[in-house]
């Protein structure tokens, strides 16, 4: 199901023209109106994406995307599947595309409006001393939000919640019987950027976090919103203390996750996956179904459905206890 993102106000009437011009890259024959810049399987004729990698190149040759970013590397390969536009540098030109549609994406600091909820807005929800709660902030029946904790505006928040003490949540949608321990924050932009000479250019994250129901995420947890797609955590997954989860990261349902996991930006996770303790994913793998990754574990590369791993790099866990 698609859930529309509320929390950054979009450009409308942008033409590859104006896009172009952003890129200080010459123009071509046609300049239709685009929609929007979204992941290769997001978007329709009319939107933009990019390709930086050969690990999509099944993606790429599904997608219905019109106008694609690229380099020279991927010229040929993108041009079978859709219009390629070279750039030197792809992520750098999609931060600038990015910000053209979303010019307001880099100032969501803080939310200026937070005040003291007004009880009559909330029937049926206990609020904790000194909560801060933003403009059109939903929060289902029989919730409990706790002391020092910040709900920022536009974010919904389903039946039966339980929200810690000192819990900042912003940029995110979560459904029902969800718990959130002390301390955590969710929501907040991903750490995107590019050296550029002497001044980093920092990566809008324009995307959400979708946390779905009967989800327990533990205390002192870091969940990054997305850049251009949505961070996900499934239906009944448990998460420990002291777990990262970096932008673009999908977790499925029923997985068990233990405590300083580290998840690097834009991988995927299956469902019924149990990682132990100090483990990390490295950035864009695929990890399938039913794996079972061991504690200190060092994930560098994909993990096929009903695998058993440990190690570091991350082995079939038979093969690492012959060796060790």
């Amino acid at each position: 199901m698609k859930i529309k993102n509320k929390f950054f106000e979009k450009r409308d009437n942008i033409y590859l023209s104006d896009i172009l011009k952003v890129l200080k890259e010459k123009n071509i024959k046609d300049n239709p109106k685009i929609n929007n810049i979204l992941d290769l399987d997001k978007g329709s004729k009319n939107d933009i994406s990019f390709f930086n990698s050969l690990k999509y190149i099944d993606l790429l040759s599904k997608s219905k995307i019109r106008y694609v970013l690229t380099s020279k590397k991927y010229f040929k390969i993108v041009k079978k599947y859709s219009k390629p536009i070279i750039v030197k540098n792809v992520l750098k030109s999609v931060a600038l595309v990015t910000k053209l549609f979303y010019p307001n994406s880099l100032n969501d600091a803080v939310d200026f409006s937070l005040k003291a909820p007004i009880e009559k807005n909330f029937k049926k929800i206990k609020f904790g001393i000194n909560t801060l709660i933003g403009k059109n902030v939903k929060i289902g029946k029989n919730s409990i939000i706790g002391h020092n904790t910040i709900i920022e505006s536009n974010v919904i928040i389903g039946l039966n919640c339980v929200i810690g003490n000192n819990v900042l949540i912003k940029n995110s949608i979560i459904g029902n019987n969800v718990r959130i321990l002390d301390g955590t924050i969710i929501g907040k932009k991903g750490f995107g950027f590019f050296p550029d000479k002497n001044k980093n250019f920092r990566y809008p994250h324009v995307g959400m976090v979708i946390i779905n129901d009967n989800v327990e995420i533990g205390s002192n947890n870091n969940i990054d919103r997305g850049s251009i797609s949505d961070t996900v955590v499934g239906k009944n997954t448990f998460i420990d203390n002291q777990v990262h989860i970096a932008h673009n990261v999908k977790i499925g349902e029923n997985c068990i996750i233990t405590g300083q996991v580290g998840f690097a930006g834009s991988s995927s996770i299956g469902s019924n996956v149990s990682i132990g303790g100090q483990a990390g994913i490295s950035g864009h793998l695929k990890i399938g179904n039913n794996v079972q990754i061991g504690g200190g574990s060092g994930v560098i590369k994909n993990i096929p459905d009903n695998s058993k791993v440990m190690g570091y790099p991350a082995k079939d866990i038979r093969k690492f206890l012959k060796d060790n």
